[in-house]
This record gives structure tokens, C-alpha cells and sequence, in this order.
């Protein structure tokens, strides 16, 4: 299976790339077969809800895409919406990627997760 178009646009047009400076949550994950690597910055409000969510991504054309479209779904989500996002909702969205590509989205799953879970450590009377 090659690329969907889909996943090629959101490569191509990747959104949300860069950093947040003073992130309420960072996640990093990483695959050490493939080398991609992906850090997830969120900043969430004071009723919980994503306000901006940026990624850094070294990777392949799926890591790209997967981590771009990852962050686009969850801003504007409470926390506990953000953590309903899977992997295989992300794959769904891009009209499928290639078996050998499908831990990216593993990973965009992954860093969300983690940014959270840096946010509540942070916030400890979040729930």
C-alpha cells in the first residue's frame, strides 16, 4: 500500500509544527527501529481544555502526518476527550497508511497521552 492523499497533504501541509515555549504538558515518545521521534506540546486552560497543541517531529512522511493531524484533533478538547483519540481513529482519518508505517500513529497516540499525563503531574488536583 503506498500513501494515501490525505496522508500526503498532511504531510505536505503538516499544521501545528514548531514549539510551545511554556507548555502546560510535553510529550516525547519515540521508536528506536526507525529513529522517528515526536514531542507533543499542549497548553490547557483553566476548565481543562486544549488551547493549542504544536509538535516537533523527526520522522518519515507518516510520523509527519500522523503527529500533524494528532494535534489538530485535540485542540479544543477537554483532556478526557484528547485521551479518547486512538491511533486507529488517526489511521481512519488518513484512508489508511502502510503496514511498516502504522506505529506512527502508535506514536502521535503515544505523545499525546504523554503530554497529559506531564500536564496532570504538573497540575495534581487535575483530574
Amino acid at each position: 500500500m503506498q500513501y494515501t492523499q490525505k496522508t500526503i497533504e498532511y504531510f505536505k501541509n503538516a499544521v501545528n509544527m514548531g514549539r510551545i515555549e511554556d507548555a502546560d504538558g510535553i510529550g516525547k515518545v519515540g521508536n528506536p527501529v526507525c529513529g522517528d521521534v515526536m514531542w507533543i506540546y499542549i497548553k490547557v486552560d483553566d476548565k481543562g481544555i486544549i488551547t493549542d497543541c504544536k509538535f516537533e517531529t523527526f520522522g518519515c512522511v507518516a510520523a509527519i502526518a500522523t503527529s500533524s493531524l494528532a494535534t489538530e484533533l485535540v485542540k479544543g478538547k477537554t483532556i478526557n476527550e484528547a485521551l479518547q483519540i486512538t491511533n486507529k481513529r488517526i489511521v481512519e482519518i488518513l484512508g489508511g497508511l502502510p503496514k511498516e508505517k502504522y506505529h506512527c500513529s502508535i506514536l502521535a497516540e503515544e505523545g499525546i497521552k504523554k503530554a497529559i499525563e506531564d500536564y496532570r503531574q504538573k497540575n495534581i488536583n487535575v483530574k
